[in-house]
């Protein structure tokens, strides 16, 4: 069970948005039923992704659009492969990562109250969406397949031909009960790929951060990020993300702290290192200047290094009229409609009705001794490039399932 950003799930607009606050997401009728919850999720152990959270609590949104807030900076991702040299676009790909967390974890809406329980998608699910080309940059188009329900894995694959970037990673998550709150450790990672550079394409590995939801017993759920993520190039660059988050006593919420260091062999790698400090979901900039950007000096009013305040792009999706039966907004729309309006009697039984269906499914499956075919995504026993970028930080190899992206467009280089 996963906690995560609520929006309304149209093509351009997009929710407001707020801090953590106070006010409470569980309406006055529904309070008994949330304090019951908590104390079920409190004395259950294992995984919590097995728990039906209760209906007021859910998003109208489902977890296989969520890869689509990797995207919502579109220009500082097609920008990558723009850098001039190694170190130029290392520090491009650490901006466009750290701009996209606000919206991957921290948003809320307004209309609902507080962070909600994505919906959890059915094994086969599919989202589509792109952001459009502009005069500065080519179209970015975004994949998404859920491929395994139990456990519960999201693969996905962004990509930008005019400019050669790609991404493409799977995400799954683990979720416990300690200290009051909800410990989500999310598995799987992401590779960037930008193809077409003049010394061929260059890779790096994105591992992803620790979720802890806190404000559960106030019934205003909100996430923190915590402990470390990566970014690992080829080439040897590494950036080393550090959340710092608010503690029960000090800190400011959403803090980080991102280093940036040149390869072990680098003749210079003090005068090339690199170190953000700030809040992801409003402000960074640099604490240290590098030679790569000597006009920088520490405390000398050095600019933003992001600013994710200001508006996103929201990704565009055909209308629903013409979408499959399989794509998120037209499987879950009686469902959403029903979260939308408080009818959560309505939301239940539509819901209810859907994972119906995929256990029957399964059982003719198993019946016929026939397992679900995926379509954009191929199943792969371990991955060698994630093995050996992994190995150059210190991370461990992975004992989750591998996912690789097979579509018709992807690139063989």
């Amino acid at each position: 069970m996963v906690f995560g950003r609520s929006k309304e799930p149209t093509p351009t607009a997009s929710p407001a948005e707020q801090e953590p606050t106070d006010a409470t997401a569980v309406p006055p009728a529904q309070k008994s039923s949330w304090t019951n919850f908590i104390k079920q999720i409190a004395s259950f152990s294992g995984d919590l992704s097995s728990l039906t959270a209760p209906p007021f609590i859910l998003s109208p949104v489902s977890l296989t659009e969520f890869p689509a807030y990797w995207g919502e900076r579109p220009e500082l991702f097609s920008s990558i492969a723009e850098g001039v040299d190694e170190e130029d676009r290392s520090v491009r790909a650490l901006k466009w990562f750290i701009a996209t967390l606000k919206g991957q974890y921290t948003s809320r809406n307004e209309k609902m109250g507080s962070e909600k329980k994505p919906l959890n998608p059915v094994l086969g699910e599919l989202f589509f969406g792109e952001w459009p080309e502009t005069e500065t940059r080519g179209k970015t188009t975004l994949t998404v397949e859920q491929v395994s329900h139990h456990p519960p894995v999201t693969a996905y694959r962004m990509y930008n031909a005019k400019s050669g970037v790609e991404l493409s990673g799977f995400s799954g998550q683990k979720t416990s009960f300690s200290g009051g709150s909800i410990i989500v450790k999310q598995t799987g990672h992401a590779l960037l790929t930008l193809h077409g550079l003049p010394t061929g394409k260059e890779r790096y590995l994105i591992t992803l951060p620790r979720l802890r939801i806190d404000g559960l017993w106030y019934g205003s759920p909100y996430t923190e990020l915590s402990d470390m993520s990566y970014i690992q190039c080829e080439n040897g660059w590494l950036s080393t993300i550090e959340y710092k988050g608010k503690g029960y006593f000090s800190g400011k919420p959403h803090s980080f702290k991102a280093v940036l260091t040149p390869p072990y062999n680098h003749p210079a790698p003090e005068e090339h290192t690199h170190v953000i400090e700030g809040t992801w979901h409003e402000t960074s900039a640099y604490t240290k200047a590098s030679g790569f950007q000597p006009e920088l000096k520490p405390g000398l009013g050095t600019p933003y290094f992001t600013d994710v305040r200001g508006p996103k792009e929201e990704i565009t999706v055909k209308p629903e009229s013409e979408q499959s039966e399989w794509e998120s907004r037209k499987l879950w729309r009686k469902v959403a409609d029903g979260i939308k309006n408080g009818d959560y009697e309505v939301a239940s039984k539509e819901k209810t009705k859907i994972e119906t269906s995929q256990r029957q499914m399964r059982k003719d499956e198993q019946a016929a001794g026939t397992t679900w075919k995926l379509k954009y995504f191929e199943k792969i026993p371990h991955d060698e490039v994630y093995e050996h970028l992994a190995s150059m930080y210190g991370g461990q190899p992975p004992t989750e399932e591998m996912y690789v992206y097979i579509g018709p467009d992807a690139v063989k280089d």
